[in-house]
């Protein structure tokens, strides 16, 4: 039986990953996604003593995963650019990028508020601008193939985008009050 064509593009040409660069960043979504997950169900286990405390500390400093993730990121990094980097290494440098990522911008707010709470809304904001940033990547057709729709979905991203920056900007006044009952466990600790 002969398909309609209601004027989209073929199921072929329409496939999830029109090309190398798609893929890449559905692997860097997808571990990213995977990370963020893991670290901030691992924090509240360890705050709320489900399972013993495996922070590294040196000195008597704790060292918080967002250090792991810069120093992920960096290496990734040095690797793209002097290491010349094969079809196989490319995947598994998009797999560390996505952990290196997520494990740095969990703690993003701790950026913005040194000595802060772990669980400022900040941080999740930030992931949020991530994941939906690297989904777009992921499903966006290429732009030579854009048509008047997408360019009007992508004018309200932007617009939506514009206005949760202003609000995201205006919600650092009210970080204290986020997440209370989780910051009180977090107080709960023993001292180090």
């Amino acid at each position: 039986m002969p398909s309609k064509d209601y004027g989209y593009e073929s199921h072929r040409e329409s496939a999830p990953f029109q090309s190398t660069f798609q893929r890449r960043a559905s692997w860097i979504l997808g571990t990213f996604l995977f990370t963020f997950i893991v670290a901030r169900v691992i924090v509240f286990l360890i705050l709320s003593r489900r399972i013993p405390d495996i922070y590294l500390h040196l000195g008597g400093t704790h060292i918080h995963h967002l250090n792991y993730g810069i120093f992920l990121l960096a290496g990734v990094g040095a690797y793209l650019l002097l290491g010349g980097p094969m079809k196989e290494g490319l995947h598994w440098a998009s797999l560390l990028y996505g952990v290196g990522l997520a494990l740095t911008f969990d703690e993003f707010g701790m950026w913005l508020h040194l000595g802060g709470s772990y669980w400022q809304r900040a941080s999740f904001d930030a992931v949020v601008v991530i994941s939906a940033s690297l989904g777009l990547i992921v499903v966006a057709p290429r732009l030579s193939r854009f048509r008047p729709d997408d360019w009007l979905t992508a004018g309200a991203l932007a617009i939506a985008l514009l206005i949760f920056g202003i609000m995201l900007v205006d919600s650092f006044r009210y970080v204290q009050r986020t997440m209370y009952r989780i910051q009180i466990l977090e107080e709960k600790q023993p001292p180090r």
